[in-house]
């Protein structure tokens, strides 16, 4: 028993191969570098197999599935690192951070807390906080996290990125706006940072600036083409159809089969009134992506203009059957079902646009009227209040209207009325319908209704 290993050489076989296994995880690291994540993977799992009891190569091996987008894969190294160094608070962040990632938030906050007991002065434990609590859509609790992060580190541009994202999710958009900046400010280089402030200033009418963001976060990374989706988007709601087209083009030459790059061709040759290249793009999205909203929404637009009325529907039940969250296409799916006389498709689909996280008044503006052509005048009413009180816009003023006078409730239509001549004048398209209301002339409330919607 003197002497275990009767083999005198094991040592320095030993030593070579954990020199050989130090090598190869030198490597893994310039991979790293380089952006070479997979080629950093394989050089790390070898450096692995030889020394296993190395936390900092599980640690990295995170860190490169992180980079790979990985992260329920990331986490699983990231526990077998802290097993080895169980109170690193470097480990336990990025943990908790993939923790967020994976919509896992009571782990993730449980490994903050733990980050928090061992230094209480490590600003990260309260930064990435904010992203969990913003995911858990506790903005008091981010909050709370930001002014505890700004008293360790008062010029973290993390963390004004980070309160932006919760204050932007609200729809606190100036605030977001001044957070971005600042982050902009502290840190020119941070990711997307120019693609979040284009966003802010696109949704609050600030389309100057919004182009400006834009292109400034084109030209730091040409290649992303979640900025280059959106900038086409901005474009076509500007009227400008060549320019987005161009965008469009532009994702599939990195990608091509990004289908939602696809989808808006379709959209830019439907604006061109070439209905063809529109239909054959829409099929090319599906084709790409089986189930993206929107592309059956609008191949059933196309079937309505050609007058193919059973295409059309089997096309809008085709998109409410893969579950679309989209608010605007279930909306409109709802308007093509009432201009097909289906009172029951349309309902069906404004509560499914309800059911989402939006309240939006056109959803509630469209169950009404569709309540209203199925006789349910009372429950109509409801939702076109609804609609009112979130939106006091013309169209719901004379639906509601419209309503009361199906209702009897004169004093009521009368008050809608003149909210609505208030609102509109003597302006088209609505001022014959006001005119029909002043005079009292409902002989056909139902088909006002459904013309009246339409319209709007």
């Amino acid at each position: 028993m003197d002497n275990l290993f009767e083999n005198d050489d094991f040592g320095d076989a030993y030593g070579h191969e954990w020199d050989q296994a130090e090598r190869l995880a030198e490597e893994a690291f310039d991979l790293y570098e380089k952006g070479q994540m997979r080629q950093a993977f394989d050089k790390l799992n070898e450096a692995i197999e030889t020394g296993p009891e190395n936390s900092a190569w599980f640690f990295n091996m995170g860190l490169t599935l992180d980079g790979m987008e990985h992260f329920e894969q990331a986490i699983e190294f990231y526990e077998k690192a802290l097993a080895l160094q169980t109170d690193d608070v470097e480990i336990l962040n990025c943990l908790g951070v993939d923790y967020t990632r994976t919509a896992h938030y009571d782990l993730a906050l449980t490994i903050f807390e733990r980050i928090e007991r061992i230094d209480p002065l490590f600003e990260p434990a309260y930064c990435n906080r904010i992203i969990t609590y913003t995911e858990m859509e506790k903005h008091e609790k981010a909050e709370q996290m930001f002014y505890l992060a700004q008293q360790i580190h008062s010029d973290c541009p993390l963390c004004f990125y980070n309160i932006g994202n919760s204050l932007f999710s609200r729809g606190l958009y100036d605030r977001a706006i001044w957070c971005w900046e600042k982050t902009a400010q502290l840190d020119e280089g941070h990711p997307q940072i120019q693609f979040r402030l284009a966003q802010a200033y696109w949704v609050s009418g600030m389309a100057k600036q919004a182009r400006e963001a834009f292109l400034k976060e084109i030209r730091k990374s040409p290649s992303d083409v979640e900025v280059l989706l959106d900038f086409g988007i901005f474009l076509l709601e500007s009227g400008e159809i060549d320019a987005a087209k161009e965008k469009f083009n532009r994702i599939l030459e990195f990608d091509p089969t990004f289908a939602a790059a696809r989808f808006y061709l379709g959209d830019v040759y439907r604006l061109y009134g070439d209905l063809h290249s529109a239909e054959r793009h829409y099929l090319a999205a599906l084709k790409d992506d089986d189930q993206l909203s929107g592309p059956r929404f609008r191949l059933a637009q196309i079937a309505m203009q050609q007058g193919n009325t059973k295409k059309a529907g089997a096309l809008l039940k085709a998109e409410v059957k893969i579950e679309t969250q989209d608010v605007d296409v279930l909306i409109g799916i709802g308007v093509m079902y009432l201009q097909m006389n289906d009172s029951e498709g349309a309902a069906q689909s404004f509560l499914l646009a309800l059911d989402t996280e939006h309240q939006e008044p056109r959803a509630f503006l469209g169950l009404g009227i569709a309540l209203a052509l199925r006789g349910e005048y009372a429950g109509g009413r409801q939702c076109l209040m609804q609609a009112l009180r979130l939106n006091e816009d013309a169209a719901t003023l004379l639906n509601s209207a419209w309503m009361c006078c199906c209702l009897e409730d004169w004093d009521a239509a009368a008050h809608c009325t003149a909210r609505a001549r208030a609102l509109v004048g003597a302006r088209q398209p609505y001022h014959a319908a006001l005119t029909a209301l002043e005079k009292k002339l409902v002989r056909s409330p139902l088909t006002k209704l459904r013309t009246l919607f339409a319209r709007s």
